[in-house]
């Protein structure tokens, strides 16, 4: 057997396993102690924290703490002698695993909503109790028109969790960066004028922001509050006349960062939020904010303080996911550098898995490795999905030292990874093979490869929306009775979240697409237990050069190589051949004078037409 290959240490993710089932119990005879001594028959713990961001920093991972359950998104309910955990399709498999099965049910939110597992298992007459900072004024809404007509209360209270976790970590204290518009495209002073002009529309004498990406992107700055985003965690408030206020954590700003935002908003404490929203309600103003990422307590400071509420979307979301011309350029280069990564990678991938001595985790390492030799690399955008044989059917899988899985020869290896360069995000995911393929794995994988192809090549009217062409991507496994339980695409943020609002590809999303946005185009399939199948490349809303101004298309902008071993070629037609040969084509021809001779070699081949 060749020997085993050297593989560097990562540092931007770790394997640690983060859950321990065992932890849960004693965790929760502490809170059921609490629901008792206040006469709450039960309590709500959401995943997200004030900001609702997919991503939360340790010490306000209070879903994890409880429960056991890490992924990025779920509810659990704890009553005094039964509990639920709740999430989404995506996590049905990974929640029994972390979590103690004697205490929490695992219940598939796209079957059962919250509000009907606590109407079918509290008694009329319970009081739940809730954080009002966590959650938001629409999901606050949904539950309480499930709950009262089984006549269960929702009341606001302080969270006991914070009182029990001893050992609960300190609040993140990286720095804080203001860019410049070199960088960002605009200065903060015209997205505030740009910002005002629809607040003018709305009638609106201030707006309230309490998205980290939101927050980030209007003002230009960025920070390391969460793992894998460069987010700085804080809040704003934009009058509709006079100088907005940050509310940032004062111990991290730096003299260098009141001078650059000097004249652009007035900084204040974190801390210092509910009050300033007290003064705001005080003087009667017409206040913008978003019931769908705010915080409930911000509707409840306001409306009991005289402020006329204003509950409409973020007015940032959208002029945020239209890219302009230098976050575009900043994007392809972006893809561009990653494309020379994913190429060395898969180079190296292709030498080392017929031997049979990779991991998931050194496969992780590997790749990360040749992204961090990128100067301009500074994360992982997500923790890279690294799923060989039945772990790549489990679709937001986390590889762990516990769950590490050493690569069979002969297996399908899925790899969903991306990385955050100065430039911009990427996100993408191959789908490899390790030596003879299956023929239904062929079939599925080349079904799968014929949506993805599907959606790169549409043109569609101005006003069409992500759900009107989600079906373009599953149409070929729905012809065979097949289909996959995540959305086909998200948005995708310029050096900012990799997964972003409001427009993506899934029946969910009704915004329509507009010039810049980017995007994932990600369809898959999976056969739990033995083997998962994904593609994905980023794409970009364009201009079609077809009727007449009046339709759009899409751009793709990643650049790696599609493994044709898995193709069975029988199945595309002349267009889409002609759509793989050409994109191939174009990988060869950015990434391949970047590459030394090896690799080089191995990407002509890997590029090659179909014949």
């Amino acid at each position: 057997m060749p020997p085993q290959p050297t593989i560097p240490d990562a540092v931007f993710q770790s394997f640690e396993e983060r859950s321990d089932p065992r932890a849960v119990a004693p965790r929760v005879a502490a809170l059921r102690a609490h629901l008792a001594s206040n006469q709450l028959d039960g309590f709500l713990i959401p995943r997200a924290d004030v900001h609702q961001g997919e991503y939360v920093p340790d010490c306000d991972a209070r879903l994890a703490y409880v429960t056991g359950f890490t992924g990025s998104a779920g509810l659990a309910v704890l009553g005094r002698d039964r509990g639920a955990l709740l999430v989404d399709s995506r996590y049905t498999l990974q929640a029994p695993a972390q979590t103690d099965l004697e205490i929490f049910e695992v219940v598939d939110t796209t079957s059962t909503s919250p509000g009907e597992w606590i109407a079918a298992n509290f008694p009329g007459g319970s009081v739940m109790g809730f954080d009002p900072w966590l959650l938001t004024p629409g999901m606050l809404d949904t539950l309480k028109s499930a709950l009262e007509k089984a006549e269960i209360r929702l009341v606001p209270v302080e969270n006991p969790i914070d009182s029990l976790w001893r050992d609960r970590p300190a609040p993140p204290e990286g720095p804080i960066e203001v860019l410049g518009h070199n960088r960002t495209g605009k200065p903060a002073s015209d997205k505030l004028e740009e910002l005002r002009r629809a607040m003018t529309e709305e009638a609106a004498d201030a707006a309230v922001f309490t998205l980290p990406e939101s927050l980030c992107w209007l003002f230009n700055i960025r920070g390391r509050d969460v793992p894998h985003n460069p987010f700085v965690l804080g809040f704003a408030i934009v009058p509709a006349e006079g100088t907005p206020t940050l509310f940032l954590p004062a111990n991290k700003l730096t003299d260098e960062n009141h001078t650059a935002l000097a004249g652009v908003a007035a900084l204040r404490d974190k801390d210092e939020f509910g009050t300033a929203l007290e003064e705001l309600a005080k003087q009667g103003k017409a206040v913008w904010f978003d019931p769908a990422t705010a915080p409930s307590r911000v509707r409840m400071i306001l409306a009991e303080g005289g402020a006329r509420l204003i509950e409409k979307r973020d007015p940032v979301l959208l002029p945020k996911a239209r890219k302009n011309d230098a976050e575009l350029a900043g994007m392809r280069e972006a893809q561009r550098l990653d494309g020379v990564a994913m190429a060395r990678f898969l180079a190296w991938f292709d030498r080392e898995a017929p031997n049979g001595n990779l991991t998931e985790i050194d496969i992780v390492k590997q790749l990360e490795a040749f992204r961090r030799d990128e100067p301009t690399a500074v994360d992982v955008s997500f923790e890279t999905i690294s799923g060989s044989g039945p772990n790549g059917a489990i679709v937001h899988y986390r590889v762990s030292e516990k769950t590490n899985r050493r690569l069979i020869p002969g297996e399908l290896m899925l790899l969903d990874s991306g990385g955050q360069y100065l430039s911009g995000t990427t996100d993408i995911t191959r789908t490899m093979a390790t030596g003879p393929v299956a023929s239904e794995q062929k079939d599925r994988f080349t079904r799968v490869l014929k949506g993805m192809i599907a959606i790169s090549r549409v043109r569609f009217p101005r006003g069409t929306t992500g759900a009107q062409i989600d079906i373009l991507a599953r149409q070929f496994l729905w012809q065979v009775g097949l289909t996959y339980n995540h959305g086909t695409g998200h948005g995708v943020g310029a050096f900012l979240s990799v997964h972003e609002g409001p427009a993506g590809i899934s029946p969910r999303y009704t915004v329509p697409f507009e010039e810049g946005m980017v995007l994932s185009n990600e369809p898959g399939f999976y056969r739990e237990g033995e083997y998962g199948i994904r593609i994905e490349n980023l794409i970009v809303v364009r201009e079609s050069d077809v009727g007449d101004g009046k339709f759009l298309e899409f751009e793709t902008l990643t650049l790696a190589p599609i493994d044709k071993r898995l193709i069975d070629t029988t199945l595309l037609d002349e267009n889409e051949r002609a759509w793989l040969d050409a994109y191939h084509a174009s990988v060869r021809k950015e990434i391949g004078p970047l590459l030394d001779a090896e690799d080089r070699a191995w990407l002509d081949e890997a590029t090659s037409a179909l014949v």
